[in-house]
């Protein structure tokens, strides 16, 4: 079995994979571009290959081949930061767990959800009401004359009729049960975690097993009846949300869990600078530019952040999580200079927005940080950048540093249309 072992965006030393292996590595990567694995022969050598992840990791089987990316920051970390922007509120229960590095995030996964639904399911499995609607023999609830009439005329029974049922078969336990179910589906768990996994799939027997779509993963609304179920749903949500991969393309199948950084960083970014700037989901986030780009709107602009003022823009930036080629000095790697593409995209947004300026945020060690002045238009680009590697404070207090900047750019730019 081949057993590949890679780390995000670093390129692996040469790796022996049969023709059969190389095949499915390519069938993984074109019938899934979140892998964006770059594979190139070793020169001189047969069957030998160096492997370079992008800024995906997890882990991927399929057949005999089992691949696993690490993340560049630690996994307590990076799971910190995804939750953060599923409910900030639970990102404290995480430090109760202990995370080991050397085994794989689904792995990890699976141990942190069993303990959060061992303290979710101490007091006893959710219950709340649910509308069903059934053909009865017997008067239930409310009779449905329409439904009556129109199903079965002039016989009286069955009967149509609509009642709520206090059931444990709910949406909690419904979205915990699909993550168990979704983690199972990886061959290489340890015992132990698959252990955990049997157990809250026993736990949840008589809960309905549904699958649900990566963009339609549901919420939970909270209040002090479930509020213990808070940490065991949101986890369950980052698990459905980033773990879809099922591929097929002829006889090449595949299951895994990926989470894609760029995701992870640019929904952490946004949802810490609106908490930090005391703004809401409706006046801060990613949005369209009113009017896009030319003057009859046909390109429409859609930047990561949007900060709209009584539906006007006054600040626009944009959140890259991106490999980007570094200089050497003295046998060590610098931060390259910011893309041409990106900032033609940053540029293109302030001029569209009629704004002084605006901010790319990187995280930190891709890029060069500093102020860029363009030539004839005044228009200033920021680059700022996040440095991921420390733990969820040292992320937030940097948000807040960030957060004050953006708040000068927007104070600048409501002094300018006053002034104008």
């Amino acid at each position: 079995m081949h057993r590949l072992k890679l780390k995000e965006y670093e390129k692996s030393g040469p790796f022996e994979l049969s023709p059969d292996a190389l095949k499915t590595l390519d069938a993984l990567n074109e019938g899934n571009p979140k892998l964006s694995l770059t594979i190139d022969p070793v020169r001189g050598q047969v069957d030998s290959y160096y492997l370079t992840p992008g800024s995906t990791v997890g882990a991927v089987e399929s057949g005999d081949l089992s691949l696993l990316i690490k993340p560049k920051i630690k996994i307590g970390q990076l799971l910190s930061l995804a939750l953060y922007a599923y409910d900030k509120d639970i990102v404290g229960f995480l430090q109760q767990f202990e995370f080991k590095e050397n085994e794989a995030l689904p792995d990890i996964l699976a141990q942190a959800l069993t303990m959060a639904a061992r303290r979710a399911f101490a007091r006893g499995l959710l219950h709340g009401y649910l509308r069903k609607e059934e053909a009865l023999y017997t008067v239930r609830g409310r009779i449905r004359f329409d439904a009556q009439l129109r199903r079965w005329f002039s016989i009286p029974l069955p009967v149509e009729v609509r009642y709520n049922e206090f059931t444990e078969d709910i949406v909690a336990n419904r979205l915990v049960k699909a993550a168990a179910y979704r983690l199972r589906g990886m061959r290489r768990l340890s015992t132990q975690a698959r252990s955990g996994l049997a157990w809250v799939a026993g736990m949840l027997d008589k809960v309905s097993l549904k699958e649900f779509p990566v963009n339609a993963v549901p919420e939970v609304p909270f209040d002090r009846l479930n509020e213990h179920y808070r940490g065991v749903v949101a986890l369950s949500r980052l698990i459905l949300r980033h773990s879809a991969f099922e591929a097929q393309r002829g006889a090449v199948r595949a299951n895994g869990f990926l989470m894609d950084m760029n995701q992870v960083f640019q929904e952490f970014v946004t949802v810490a600078l609106r908490e930090a700037l005391g703004a809401s989901k409706r006046t801060f986030g990613e949005d369209k530019i009113d009017g896009g780009l030319d003057v009859k709107g046909r390109i429409e602009l859609r930047p990561d952040l949007v900060w709209k003022d009584g539906g006007v823009c006054r600040f626009v930036g944009d959140v890259k999580y991106k490999k980007l080629e570094g200089r050497k000095r003295e046998e060590k790697e610098e931060p390259g200079k910011p893309p041409n593409d990106d900032m033609y995209q940053l540029l293109a947004y302030v001029t569209a927005a009629n704004l002084p300026g605006g901010m790319l945020i990187y995280a930190k060690g891709e890029a060069d940080t500093g102020c860029y002045t363009v030539r004839h238009s005044g228009k200033v680009l920021k680059v700022a950048a996040l440095d991921l590697s420390g733990s969820l404070d040292d992320a937030l207090s940097q948000v807040k540093v960030l957060a004050g900047e953006i708040r000068a750019m927007r104070d600048e730019a409501e002094t300018r249309r006053r002034a104008a």
